[in-house]
């Protein structure tokens, strides 16, 4: 290996997109997987996943079916935008880690990766900000590091 491409390797600067680019791409990849695996079943059957979706805070099917799809289709396109990012990311982590935490609580690992891998990412989004290259941007015009 030549010096350049160790230095390459090892060095903490971003290297190739901007760290604005990579974080929209990101934003944009993490929730649409959001949205498709999860969300979309969701709302296409509405009645079935009202009927069957776990309630750990007893405020009945319907209600717990319209939380996930908020949750599921609702604020990932908001993450996507980049509108509201950090609230819209507290509503994920509420469903994903109430998922984690409560509902697959003591099933296999292998069961609650899902709801920790999605909540490890919306935990990056909401401390990192959604970066310049967002709605939030433009409204707060301010920078983001």
């Amino acid at each position: 290996m030549k010096p350049k491409l160790l230095f390459q390797l090892f060095n903490p600067q971003a290297i190739g997109p901007s760290k604005d680019s990579s974080l929209l791409l990101f934003r944009i990849l993490v929730s649409l997987s959001m949205i498709n695996t999860h969300g979309l079943k969701k709302i296409l059957n509405f009645q079935e996943t009202a009927a069957h979706i776990p309630d750990p805070m007893g405020l009945g099917g319907e209600i717990s079916a319209l939380i996930a799809i908020g949750a599921n289709i609702v604020a990932p396109l908001l993450v996507i935008f980049g509108l509201g990012t950090r609230l819209a990311c507290l509503l994920i982590l509420s469903v994903t880690l109430m998922g984690f935490f409560v509902v697959h609580g003591s099933d296999p690992w292998a069961v609650r990766d899902v709801p920790l891998m999605y909540s490890l990412a919306y935990l990056l989004i909401f401390f990192v900000g959604p970066g310049k290259y967002s709605i939030d941007q433009k409204i707060f015009n301010r920078q983001q590091s």
